[in-house]
């Protein structure tokens, strides 16, 4: 979670001048595409609703000209899909500012006893945030996932039996 798009030099939340809130997303070419990804972020949210803040406006942040394409392109493919306007930005991906820590993991920092956990795992608060498992977890305490996906991946998060139950628990 941070701040990108705008000119003012280390954004916050409460001095965010021109930048919207985003997140920077790192992948694997080889595990998903970046249509894959534009996919999920177009259902992630209702593009077609007119935003009146640039803080949370709908924006994709292209990296090169391949994927301002692929981005105005599935942009394109929505707006003939639905018959409405999508207001979905394209723009130039700019410094990417990380947000501050109480807005990360915010799903996870809501669950105290999982994040307490995560906590001994990683003392450093910001490898927590880079944690792989973390993201999960907060994902799933989001409601991103299904009940069945977290239980065939919950040994491979790292967590004690009994932060797995907590988990679980929130889950279903």
């Amino acid at each position: 979670m941070g701040y990108t798009g705008g000119t003012k030099d280390d954004p916050t939340y409460h001095a965010l001048g021109d930048h919207s809130e985003t997140v920077q997303l790192d992948y694997d070419p080889a595990v998903i595409t970046y249509e894959e990804l534009l996919t999920v972020f177009f259902k992630g949210h209702d593009a077609t609703r007119r935003v009146g803040s640039r803080q949370y406006m709908s924006a994709v942040f292209h990296h090169d000209a391949e994927q301002e394409r692929l981005a105005r392109e599935a942009k394109a493919a929505l707006e003939r899909e639905l018959g409405k306007t999508v207001y979905t930005e394209t723009i130039p991906a700019a410094t990417f500012y990380m947000a501050e820590d109480y807005h990360q993991k915010y799903g996870l920092q809501g669950n105290r006893s999982v994040m307490d956990e995560y906590r001994r795992m990683y003392p450093d608060f910001w490898d927590i945030v880079d944690s792989t498992s973390a993201t999960r977890a907060n994902a799933y305490l989001y409601g991103y996932g299904t009940v069945e996906q977290l239980r065939s991946e919950l040994d491979r998060l790292g967590l004690s039996r009994e932060a797995q139950g907590r988990l679980l628990s929130r889950v279903e």
